[in-house]
């Protein structure tokens, strides 16, 4: 009839099209209010890392262009600051001490935690295992400070360590170990290797836990010996936790400054003295800002330079 509607039936091909938008805006809207709640969950976080992290990080690259004592007006300088960071020995000394650390801080605790953690986990279930396991873990719990004051004290003239050398015939070989030029930084960095030791041990431990015992087994019906199955299953099998105990004791070397600092301070001479130490003297007692914040632009370049790769070595094959 003229004039007259017709309504659409419900089942129609309009409405279905109709209640899929509909529903499609509902969802959008659910969706849209999740992620705004979301975004305000992570808000608080988001404004602390950009006041505490990055804001100081584009601070510091700022400053590394221009020469400034912290008071007074900066001078802009350009990249003077990063070309003296290679031209001034005291400078370029830091870094060459950080890397000669990462021996002690990285290597030797990585090495030797294989092999502590291998022996606990033959004596797994005894008392003694446990007991290792928490000698090996005190360094971690004792502040730093406290542990660079106590191998001060074990490392002095009149120290254990050297009562100990003199009492086994070895007396001929003791010195002030911190205060010798040629022996501060091995010594710093048994230090460091110490402190490092259990973290690793117990990281690879936690890592052997997950191996499957079928696969040793089987070693053992082939014949492999001890040393056999520990090289050709075990190491292979530890990859990723080798990788990541050799990222944190990198880092731990090439941004070491307790230990030293309440140790040697960077002596005797700069013998000792690492980037993150030299940093602290340049902006604070030098009143260098400036060449303080080039060398810890510097180091911070280092640091992914040396851990990037590393990452990309023990979980290429994973990826």
């Amino acid at each position: 009839m003229t004039g007259t509607m017709t309504t659409p039936e419900v089942g129609t091909p309009s409405t279905s099209a109709s209640l899929r938008q509909e529903r499609r805006r509902s969802t959008r809207r659910r969706f849209g209010r999740e992620a705004l709640i979301g975004w305000l969950f992570l808000l608080p976080a988001t404004v602390f890392y950009l006041a505490f992290v990055l804001w100081p990080i584009i601070s510091t690259i700022n400053y590394s262009f221009y020469d400034w004592n912290g008071i007074t007006p900066a001078t802009f300088v350009g990249v003077q600051n990063y070309v003296a960071l290679v031209t001034q020995p005291e400078l370029l000394g830091s870094i060459v001490h950080a890397f000669e650390l990462i021996v002690f801080f990285s290597l030797v605790p990585t090495a030797l935690g294989l092999v502590i953690a291998a022996t606990i986990r033959g004596i797994s279930g005894s008392t003694l295992a446990g007991v290792a396991r928490v000698v090996l873990f005190l360094p971690q719990i004792i502040p730093l400070v406290a542990a660079g004051i106590i191998w001060t004290w074990l490392l002095s003239t009149d120290g254990l360590v050297n009562q100990l050398l003199g009492a086994v015939g070895l007396g001929g070989v003791t010195r002030a170990w911190l205060g010798d030029f040629n022996w501060a930084l091995p010594a710093v960095g048994v230090i460091g290797a110490w402190v490092l030791l259990g973290l690793c041990t117990l990281l690879l431990l936690a890592g052997m836990s997950k191996l499957d015992t079928s696969l040793s087994e089987a070693a053992r019906l082939d014949g492999a010996g001890a040393i056999r199955e520990f090289w050709s299953i075990t190491a292979p099998l530890l990859k990723q936790e080798i990788g990541v105990c050799i990222t944190v004791t990198v880092i731990a070397a090439l941004a070491s400054f307790d230990i030293i600092y309440i140790s040697t301070q960077g002596g005797p001479g700069n013998s000792t003295m690492v980037p993150g130490l030299q940093i602290f003297y340049l902006a604070f007692t030098q009143r260098e800002v400036g060449l303080a914040s080039a060398l810890a632009v510097a180091l911070m370049v280092l640091v992914l330079a040396v851990v990037l790769p590393i990452q990309r070595v023990f979980r290429g094959t994973d990826q």
